[in-house]
């Protein structure tokens, strides 16, 4: 009997569902619906066009491109054949790009246009297994043996049957390899996370009670479709319950298609959710008189009534009143010009956010849950849910799945999640993945309800020249807390005392008043430092900011010191600003 994937899922939506929309894009006319039955053809003449390709089970797709229907098409499809999809960042550079198809051995990759094209073309003499480059629909047409266009791609699987491809399909095991999802690299080479077909269907099923999700529902798709979490809303969630995907027109364009769409479900990384604050505080801080009391006064009724909610309680009484008419005069416009006024899901991950920029949206009735977890368990560890959320912890434990702190505080994960392994990789492997339990490499506690809250990272411990150990995360985020700080990275690793390197927010300074470059102007400093002297008062000496300095540019990916995700890398923020840092302990 065949097992339940997500191919499988696509394929009998486009039957069950034929006529309801699975995906939108935009175009000139406005967004543009397919429906699930033309979704679930496109997914099988692509999977009968790999075939054609000489794709075999078990062999990588890699994809390199942003969002896009022919990015998850060609994703669906390529596990739909036994194969295993793999993107790529698009943000990866040439040698990055030949490390994943090289380390993989891909024989197939998709490209979204010619400058992706161009990162493979220069690396192709690394690549001896790759022979076909598919480019996506619209890219320009590339005079290369290797370069199929999207078109041409779609003729080869002429030749091939549908039985040929559900027979292929019907073949899938529960614990079959269904994908890669190559690691970020905070610390190093990119591993390859092997999750299962089980992994996928299990992780996804596991969410749909809980967050009460129906077909009903409404995303977008604008993080990397490389990342576990963007997959997990655009394709597998998608999948399970047939909802509807809008296909966000690029980055720059986010916001505008977020008020367009107005979707249910929304899900981000802390620094999209920090942008939106600043913009909103930049907002509100024009507001002045009878405008700014009422702001005050709205923002208040939004706290008390969503401290209820999180309590699975409901408003009574002269409080119901008070939010409707808050609502009405705050809560609506705001959500309107987010995007957010449909969204019943509000949820960030990915990395650490402040207790502050979510307390800050729950008194715009805006309740963002904190979701926390790695690709090494699909996504999910932990979560907050409607009615049971508490801020400032990642939540309980995911539906299903057990985890446990160890005697030294690291977080392990043990559930049908987990995954199967780093491909090609035993080594990191058995140290990862011990006895069925996942060591996660994060520092957690529960609290008396069963809420986890995150301490720090094991490899993130900062250990001074006296010996001390300190974690440098509730520093970091009582610094990013003030609304003129970007980000905030701790130093003090075999230092005398602890120091931190600081990027400004260029919007907020903008609107702040303050004139000349950031990191030159005495009264920043001056707001700055006393940031940091009021957030000092709460932890002891040896753990306190003894020097900060303001840097010239904002942390990058092109930089080398984000990862796709945006996640610090610690080791390259120190390589590139040693002479900033150097000046700190010059003394």
């Amino acid at each position: 009997m065949a097992v339940d994937t997500i191919p499988r899922k696509v394929l009998d939506n486009g039957v069950r569902m034929a006529d309801r929309p699975a995906y939108y894009i935009r175009t000139v006319d406005g967004w543009q619906p397919t429906t699930w039955s033309r979704y679930a053809d496109e997914v099988r003449t692509v999977g009968k066009s790999l075939i054609a390709l000489g794709l075999e089970e078990g062999q990588a797709v890699n994809i390199l491109g942003f969002n896009r229907p022919e990015w998850v098409i060609t994703h669906v499809a390529a596990m739909a054949v036994g194969g295993v999809p793999a993107g790529i960042y698009t943000t990866n550079s040439p040698t990055e790009c030949s490390y994943i198809v090289g380390h993989c051995e891909a024989p197939v990759i998709l490209l979204e246009d010619e400058s992706q094209w161009e990162k493979i073309k220069k690396v192709r003499g690394e690549l001896p297994n790759l022979r076909h480059a598919v480019m996506m629909q619209a890219a320009p047409e590339i005079a290369d043996d290797m370069v199929l266009s999207w078109d041409e791609f779609i003729v080869k699987g002429e030749g091939v049957s549908d039985q040929d491809f559900e027979s292929r399909l019907d073949a899938l095991a529960a614990d079959q390899l269904g994908t890669l999802i190559y690691t970020s690299g905070t610390t190093g080479p990119p591993k390859g996370v092997m999750l299962s077909h089980d992994n996928l269907i299990w992780t996804g099923a596991q969410a749909i009670g809980p967050l009460g999700l129906t077909a009903a529902d409404s995303a977008v798709s604008y993080l990397p479709l490389s990342h576990i979490a963007e997959q997990s809303f655009s394709i597998h969630l998608a999948a399970q319950l047939g909802y509807a995907v809008y296909y966000a027109e690029s980055i720059e364009k986010l916001a505008d298609n977020l008020k367009e769409v107005q979707p249910t479900l929304f899900f981000a990384v802390p620094r999209v959710w920090e942008r939106f604050y600043a913009g909103v505080t930049a907002q509100l801080g024009h507001a002045t008189g009878i405008k700014k009391r009422i702001a005050d006064w709205a923002q208040s009724i939004g706290r008390k009534v969503n401290d209820l909610r999180m309590r699975g309680e409901e408003p009574a009484g002269m409080l119901t009143f008070q939010y409707q008419l808050a609502e009405r005069l705050v809560f609506a416009k705001v959500k309107a010009a987010l995007g957010m006024s449909n969204a019943r899901i509000a949820a960030v991950g990915a990395a650490p956010v402040s207790k502050e920029i979510l307390e800050f949206f729950a008194g715009l009735d805006l309740p963002v849950v904190e979701v926390y977890g790695q690709s090494e368990d699909t996504g999910p560890t932990s979560t907050n849910l409607p009615g049971a959320t508490r801020l400032g912890s990642v939540g309980k434990a995911w539906p299903g799945v057990e985890v446990k702190i160890a005697d030294d505080g690291e977080i392990l994960v043990k559930g049908r999640n987990v995954f199967m392994g780093y491909y090609k990789d035993p080594e990191a492997t058995a140290d990862t993945l011990i006895d069925g339990w996942l060591h996660s490499g994060d520092l957690g506690e529960f609290d008396g309800d069963g809420y986890l809250w995150i301490t720090g990272r094991k490899k993130d411990i900062i250990i001074t020249a006296g010996g001390k150990n300190v974690a440098p995360k509730p520093l970091e985020s009582g610094m990013k807390n003030h609304h003129l700080v970007s980000e905030a990275v701790v130093i003090g690793d075999r230092r005398k005392f602890l120091s931190a390197v600081i990027t400004v927010d260029e919007d907020a300074y903008a609107a702040s008043g303050m004139s000349g470059p950031a990191h030159e102007s005495p009264e920043l400093r001056s707001e700055i430092q006393s940031a940091i002297d009021d957030l000092n008062s709460h932890f002891a000496r040896v753990e306190q900011i003894k020097k900060f300095t303001i840097l010239p540019r904002q942390l990058s990916i092109e930089g080398g010191e984000l990862t796709p995700t945006l996640k610090v890398k610690r080791s390259k923020v120190a390589e590139h600003f040693a002479v900033d840092i150097e000046a700190m302990y010059a003394e």
